[in-house]
């Protein structure tokens, strides 16, 4: 029996959403092109075209009012084939309580993001949110390395991250970008070898080829693609390599 190819790692919008946040992506960052609309029916219709039975749709509340309008979409859209992670903003007053709703929902994890969400991976603040997030047992996919978007802050680096993980091994955190963006010396000094998981598709086409070869000891590869910026047959080929 053929393995299930699942995309670990996408992003969408809602219909009357997506235009915007693509037109804003675009402006942004006019030199990344993007091959969806940010609609779910077109994320649908690409994995359709190549073969890719699930996708798991990250989403980032960026404002802790954020939390109850993205955990209702995740609802709506959650299928067989399309799973939502929620997302909690740190600063949420209803932070404990956010995440257990989103455990009592269904989902099975929930999407990070340090530069949007204003935090430092292992700052005291974060502690307390990853021991509910181990308790309620739910994935973590923690956006790591520097961001395209913003100014170099070393609030996710390699050296964070082996923090974090030494304090919550219990804790089932995905590091971002083949373990941390535009680091990936850190990432292995520092992270290859331990029991870290790390998502990586879209970092091998930008990356030194011989990169991902280096990396051949890192604890379980997550393969995605990010969705909107790769094409669907490249999307299947690094998936399935």
């Amino acid at each position: 029996m053929q393995n299930e190819i699942i995309d670990f790692h996408t992003h969408a919008f809602s219909d009357d959403l997506a235009p915007k946040a693509m037109k804003a992506l675009t402006a942004e960052h006019p030199e990344i092109p993007y091959f969806l609309n940010g609609t779910i029916s077109s994320l649908l219709k690409s994995m359709d075209a190549v073969g890719i039975e699930k996708s798991v749709i990250c989403s980032i509340a960026t404002k802790p009012k954020q939390f109850q309008p993205i955990l209702d979409w995740s609802l709506q859209i959650q299928s067989d084939r399309i799973v939502p992670f929620a997302s909690v903003h740190p600063a949420d007053p209803d932070r404990d309580e956010h995440i257990k709703q989103i455990k009592q929902s269904g989902f099975k994890g929930i999407k990070l993001h340090p530069y949007y969400q204003d935090f430092y991976l292992d700052e005291d603040l974060m502690l307390e949110y990853y021991e509910q997030v181990c308790k309620c047992d739910l994935i973590l996919v923690m956006h790591t390395g520097y961001d395209i978007a913003f100014e170099h802050i070393r609030r996710a680096d390699p050296a964070r991250i082996v923090n974090v993980v030494k304090k919550f091994p219990q804790l089932k955190l995905i590091t971002t970008h083949l373990g941390a963006w535009q680091q990936w010396d850190e990432v292995e000094r520092d992270i290859v070898g331990k029991n870290i998981y790390m998502r990586y598709l879209s970092l091998l086409i930008i990356c030194p080829p011989t990169r991902p070869n280096s990396f051949s000891k890192a604890i379980q590869p997550i393969f995605c693609s990010s969705a909107q910026t790769v094409p669907g047959e490249t999307r299947r080929n690094r998936l399935i390599c």
